[in-house]
């Protein structure tokens, strides 16, 4: 990593104020020449307060868009200040801002690093029917991006300064979008992609959903996410690798 780098932290939350404090403050200790912004995914509690008490920039959404939209919010902020590094992190405490590093020195050679859990790194394990839908989405999304993903879920993941205007113009809101679709819409557009091998943690706030028939739903959508992502129109790039400027509805500060 350049040392004359800026870098962005993105942290999307929804109603994580309990657990917000302690990660902000790993964030800081951890890596301190990164910035931190919490988008504030229409909270009913002092998410926004509470970021930027610990010294935060923060952006509202007036409503829940999920994932996604906040996401997509997080990239146009990233673009209009002019950051060369994006790195998302869940605001549940699960991502471990130690390994930010090894996401920054993938992108000396890829668009896209992902933070992966099962690629021999910690002992984070899924079960059950998920476990399998996970596995099925693995191997197709390897072949779409001609290299092996093991977690193409992870929400852990980094992108350097051309994808992050490629994000911020286009960006699926979706459920799995802000993982699935916008893997396959980034490749499909001729970025590249790495896994790098990280532990991930238990979330430490919050209730995780999990049932073998939510497992199943799981697997229904994210196969109906997948052919969405190989059939839907993308934006068309011009020679120097930047992606059109098209307003994203929803997106507000």
């Amino acid at each position: 990593m350049n040392e004359q780098q800026k870098v962005l932290i993105i942290l999307p939350a929804w109603n994580e104020s309990e657990g917000l404090p302690s990660v902000l403050k790993e964030i800081q200790t951890k890596i301190p020449f990164a910035d931190a912004l919490v988008v504030d995914d229409g909270s009913s509690d002092d998410t926004a307060r509470v970021a930027a008490e610990a010294g935060a920039n923060v952006v509202r959404l007036p409503y829940n868009l999920g994932v996604g939209g906040a996401m997509r919010l997080g990239y146009r902020y990233a673009h209009e200040h002019d950051y060369d590094v994006a790195i998302q992190v869940d605001a549940d405490g699960q991502h471990d801002p130690g390994f930010v590093p090894d996401l920054l020195a993938a992108l000396d050679t890829v668009d896209l690093a992902i933070g992966a859990r099962f690629a021999g790194v910690g002992d984070y394990a899924v079960r059950g029917p998920r476990k399998l839908a996970m596995g099925l989405l693995s191997v197709v999304l390897s072949r779409i991006a001609r290299t092996k993903l093991t977690d193409t879920t992870s929400g852990f993941r980094a992108c350097n300064r051309q994808l992050i205007e490629f994000f911020a113009h286009w960006y699926p809101v979706e459920y799995l979008g802000d993982t699935v679709e916008s893997m396959v819409g980034a490749v499909r557009c001729g970025f590249t992609v790495r896994q790098v091998p990280v532990a991930m943690r238990e979330r430490t706030t919050g209730t995780p959903s999990a049932s073998p028939v939510k497992a199943m739903v799981y697997l229904g959508r994210a196969g109906f996410v997948l052919m969405l992502a190989m059939i839907r129109r993308m934006p068309e790039r011009d020679i120097s690798g930047r992606s059109p400027r098209t307003s994203i509805a929803g997106a507000t500060k």
